[in-house]
């Protein structure tokens, strides 16, 4: 079936002319046609634009001067503009905003060929670690416990493209990643995703949660389909004043590079209280992996980790209660009126806003407050220097490091809803590279014994991304993970 291809097999076949680009859409159209009812991956579908895309993509194929992703069918995260399509940040406060302009990183994506098959679920302003917090209905992991056919969530933010790479309803999708929202929905849908360094990929466009965390990134079915899209989606931009200026290099040639001699560490630190036996036995499989492809393995400490959590949940919610406070129901977005000024504003966000993007303005408001500020927000931004020192430090011994993605396999909705503190340990292994702005890829390495996958994250110097795929490419042939989720479009394996 053409939805079961990766983007490196569509790419070699569109140019044999063993299918055309409009067969590769409509394969997808229809797989979102049969799967999104129950999924709810898509929370809008632009499939007569994405065949018409197609189709142009096949004129510039039958040209022979076509870039590497054209005619590629990619689902993109409702996080990103899009230019006259509907954009919502899975809030009813923006339920009905088309953006007049597209960002940066999707007009990249469009520049090189890429067919747009619409708009996916995340959680509600990219808050959330399981895709439950979104406006238009929870997100349902494709993948299912043997012998069960309960709800599990895909993990989150960026829940919606997560699911639709591993049920086949994209080949593709584009991420964002605030404190580790691209890599646990990875983790826990059986997919590949990078969060590339701060910086590598423009965030002009990508309406804002944490403007100091957030990062887009790609999501495919291997690591070299992500290589292939952080390739076109990275590079400076000048609208966004915090875009590096640094060349970008070929990615997709880093895949195959030799690991001898290179040296991985193991944070102690990451060998955390909840961590489930089956992840610490596909962890040490991991290391087990990389030996035998001739890397040293190095015990590294990783001191300050223990305060990553906290000091994300501080910081993020801070400037989540600044980022927000543009969503008035006077200049855009929905609005519900008023007797007064104040009234207009208490109603439009109270109708506007789910209950944990409320639950973050009030908690960064507080800790922005007269008399917290340097209690809480100061302090923070102190710890946080320290833990990027501490990834500076360890990075002078080591290449990459290696560590679990998340603590568990995905957990079912419900199970760990009346706890947020319990929703918020979800990212314990995956906040402290966005604390310290380093790129980290996550790639499927197992099941566990209720047939769900596991997955692990080598993280890297700040644009180490060619680091990351080189040896993510070693650790995915070696685990050779073949299977696929019940929810599929191709079947289960």
């Amino acid at each position: 079936m053409l939805t079961g291809i990766k983007i490196t097999e569509a790419v070699d076949g569109l140019r044999q002319k063993k299918f055309s680009a409009e067969e590769l859409t409509k394969a997808h159209v229809n797989a979102i046609n049969t799967l999104n009812d129950r999924i709810n991956a898509y929370i809008t579908v632009t499939a007569d634009a994405a065949i018409e895309q197609a189709k142009a993509a096949d004129q510039k194929l039958a040209a022979g001067d076509a870039p590497a992703l054209t005619g590629i069918p990619l689902a993109i995260k409702d996080l990103f503009c899009t230019k006259g399509v509907k954009t919502t940040a899975a809030s009813r406060i923006l339920e009905n905003f088309v953006p007049p302009y597209e960002s940066t990183v999707t007009a990249n994506l469009l520049r090189d060929g890429a067919v747009f098959l619409g708009k996916v679920n995340l959680d509600e302003f990219a808050m959330g670690s399981g895709n439950l917090n979104s406006a238009f209905g929870a997100v349902e992991n494709p993948w299912k416990r043997q012998g069960e056919d309960t709800f599990l969530v895909p993990g989150g933010s960026s829940g919606g493209s997560a699911a639709a790479v591993a049920a086949q309803m994209a080949m593709g999708a584009t991420g964002t990643d605030t404190g580790g929202s691209i890599r646990q929905p990875a983790a826990y849908c059986g997919i590949t995703g990078i969060k590339p360094t701060y910086g590598r990929c423009s965030r002009w466009g990508i309406i804002a949660y944490a403007s100091s965390l957030d990062q887009a990134g790609p999501m495919g079915k291997s690591v070299e389909d992500c290589a292939i899209m952080l390739q076109s989606m990275a590079g400076f931009d000048p609208k966004d004043s915090t875009s590096v200026d640094k060349e970008v290099p070929d990615y997709r040639a880093a895949c195959n590079r030799s690991l001898k001699g290179m040296k991985v560490g193991i944070p102690m630190e990451y060998r955390a209280p909840g961590l489930s036996p089956e992840i610490e036995a596909v962890w040490q499989q991991g290391i087990n992996w990389l030996k035998e492809a001739g890397c040293e393995i190095v015990d590294v400490s990783l001191p300050h980790t223990k305060y990553g959590l906290a000091t994300y949940y501080i910081i993020a919610p801070a400037e989540a209660s600044s980022n927000l406070a543009r969503y008035d129901g006077v200049r855009y977005g929905r609005r519900v009126d008023g007797a007064s000024l104040d009234e207009l504003y208490a109603n439009t966000r109270g109708a506007g806003f789910g209950d944990e993007v409320k639950r973050r303005i009030l908690m960064g408001t507080y800790v922005l407050s007269a008399g917290y500020y340097d209690a809480y927000y100061l302090r923070a931004q102190k710890v946080r220097k320290l833990i990027y020192q501490d990834f500076m430090n360890v990075f002078d011994k080591v290449d990459v490091l290696l560590t679990p993605t998340a603590p568990t396999a995905a957990f079912a909705k419900g199970e760990n809803l009346d706890d947020p503190v319990q929703m918020y340990l979800n990212d314990i292994f995956t906040v402290p590279a966005s604390m310290a702005g380093v790129p980290g890829l996550a790639i499927p390495a197992g099941l566990s014994s209720q047939g769900l996958p596991l997955g692990l994250q080598l993280l890297g110097r700040p644009f180490g991304e060619e680091t990351l795929f080189a040896v993510g490419s070693a650790m995915e042939k070696a685990a050779n993970f073949t299977h696929k989720p019940t929810l599929c479009a191709g079947g289960s394996l």
